[in-house]
């Protein structure tokens, strides 16, 4: 007697099965892709690969900017000659100043009197000057003098050195309010890092990262308004004293972040610096693969040429900008990373870096 398929379920292995070879279906394939090709492609398109594209890799296609660093200054013949002419020209002027005393004298007691009034007031005014300008400049020796003593701080083996040129960077920056909470935690881990490296690294993340990021925005801030000015300004003498105007803010604020704080002449001296870096280096002309990258990238044929010189101008101003904070940090970068000019790309064009992250 056979029992019911219920009583005795039939349990099937999975099986493997082969498909057909389709080697008969695409020559058929082939050959209909080979008699329609579109005629608007040609072989001579090569397309960037992603690992080689600057938007998407913008450091790996921009080469690190060498770091600034302050000229070496000496006596030279130019300075000896300025000197000279200097004391000839101030010793005229007393003269001068005097025989005007005496002949005011002669006329009137009272002329005489006001003169004189009038001389002290501006001698001292000028006081008053120098004593700013000696201020400013020894605020920026003392930034460089910090930083050239801890690079020799971080090879020593007693942390001595180091501990005493962190109280001096607390005393620099000790005016900045973004730098109490780093300075309440390195009094606290004061007598636990006994490693002259580890302080001065401490001290690095510390106190300079939140001064790092807003000179980060200071220089992001200052290439949009170069971008958008020079974009929209009718003539190139507009743009190039735009340009100036706001690399001039923009070092002096980098200076003042730092604890600077340079006056006229210092500032000369910051303004100088970082030109000479900028054209020793060639850094003014940003790079021609990176002019060709950003034009050809779409900005100069979907919206104008006039704006892809506009975010040239901003990416050279961001290159002052790294230039400045270079030479007026306290520190050099070590446990922080130093901001490249591929870091500022996508703040100066949006719509192609949302466009990328997209794709």
């Amino acid at each position: 007697m056979i029992k019911p398929p219920s009583e005795h379920p039939i349990h099937r292995t999975p099986a493997a099965f082969s498909l057909e070879d389709d080697t008969v279906v695409r020559p058929t394939i082939e050959a209909k892709h080979t008699q329609r090709r579109p005629a608007s492609f040609t072989d001579d398109i090569v397309l960037t690969a992603d690992e080689d594209d600057p938007f998407l890799n913008p450091e790996k296609d921009v080469p690190p900017i060498p770091v600034a660093v302050p000229r070496k200054r000496g006596t030279s013949f130019g300075k000896i000659a300025a000197g000279a002419f200097g004391i000839l020209f101030s010793l005229a002027f007393g003269l001068w100043t005097d025989s005007l005393i005496r002949n005011l004298f002669t006329r009137a007691d009272w002329l005489g009197y006001t003169a004189l009034a009038v001389l002290a007031i501006g001698i001292l005014a000028v006081v008053a000057i120098v004593i700013r300008e000696s201020a400013g400049l020894m605020r920026l020796t003392a930034v460089q003098t910090i930083k050239a003593e801890a690079e020799a701080a971080i090879v020593e083996t007693k942390p001595a050195k180091a501990r005493a040129l962190v109280k001096r960077l607390e005393t620099l920056l000790s005016g900045r309010p973004e730098t109490a909470k780093g300075r309440a935690t390195l009094k606290a881990a004061e007598g636990d890092i006994i490693d002259a490296p580890h302080l001065i690294t401490l001290a690095e993340r510390e106190l300079l990262a939140p001064l790092d990021r807003q000179a980060r925005a200071l220089i992001v801030n200052a290439s949009k308004r170069v971008s958008i000015v020079t974009a929209i300004s009718p003539r190139a003498i507009v743009d190039l004293l735009y340009v100036l105007y706001e690399a001039a803010r923009l070092i002096r604020a980098m200076a003042d972040l730092y604890g600077g704080r340079p006056g006229t002449l210092g500032m000369v001296r910051l303004m100088r610096d970082v030109l000479a870096h900028l054209a020793v280096t060639g850094s003014i002309a940003v790079g021609d693969s990176l002019v060709q990258q950003v034009l050809g990238h779409g900005l100069a044929s979907k919206l104008s040429a006039r704006l892809g010189e506009g975010v040239i101008n901003g990416l050279m101003t961001a290159r002052i900008g790294i230039a400045a904070m270079d030479l007026c940090r306290p520190l050099s970068f070590h446990a922080l990373k130093r901001p490249g000019i591929g870091d500022f790309i996508g703040d100066l064009t949006p719509s192609m870096a949302s466009r990328d992250k997209k794709s």
